[in-house]
C-alpha cells in the first residue's frame, strides 16, 4: 500500500493519473457526449447551484452508481464512456476521477470546479435536483 507524506502528495498523486479540463474543454466535451458528473453534496448545490446536464451523484455513492460492475449502477453507467467530475474548486473531484481511473473508467475532472466554470462565463442553474430525481427509489441523505 502507497502511503503519502501529506494530502497535498496524495492529490499530485491522484491529478498524475487523470486529465484535468478547463470549463471550456469540460463545456465541448459535455457537447460531443461526456456526462457531467457533480459530486457535490446538497447543501453545496443549493448555495452555488448546478450546471445543466450534469448527473448529480454525490461523492460517498460515486463508484457504485458509475461502475456497470458495482450491482448498484445507474442503468446509464453502461452507455457513458467519458465522465467529466466536478465539484466546488477542483480539488475533491480529482481524487474522485482517479478513484473512477482506477475502476478502468474514463474520467476527468474540471481544473478549479464549479467556480472556475462560473467565472468562465459559462451556465449555472440555481435549480437543484433532488437525489430521489436522478436514482428512483433512493432516498435523500
Amino acid at each position: 500500500m502507497t502511503h503519502f507524506v501529506s494530502v497535498g502528495a496524495l492529490l499530485d498523486e491522484a491529478r498524475s493519473r487523470i486529465e484535468r479540463l478547463s470549463p471550456a474543454e469540460a463545456r465541448e466535451r459535455q457537447r460531443s457526449g461526456a456526462q457531467l458528473v457533480d459530486i457535490r453534496p446538497a447543501w453545496q448545490r443549493e448555495a452555488d447551484g448546478e450546471i445543466p446536464g450534469a448527473l448529480i451523484v454525490e461523492r460517498n455513492h460515486l463508484e457504485w452508481r458509475l461502475h456497470p460492475g458495482s450491482g448498484a449502477s445507474l442503468a446509464m453507467a453502461d452507455e457513458v464512456d467519458r465522465w467529466i467530475v466536478v465539484c466546488t474548486e477542483g480539488y475533491t473531484s480529482s481524487l474522485a476521477a482517479a478513484a473512477l481511473c482506477s475502476l478502468g473508467i474514463v474520467a476527468a475532472d474540471i481544473d478549479g470546479g464549479l467556480r472556475a466554470w462560473e467565472a468562465a462565463g459559462l451556465p449555472v442553474s440555481s435549480t437543484v435536483t433532488a437525489v430521489e430525481e436522478v436514482v428512483p427509489g433512493l432516498a435523500a441523505g
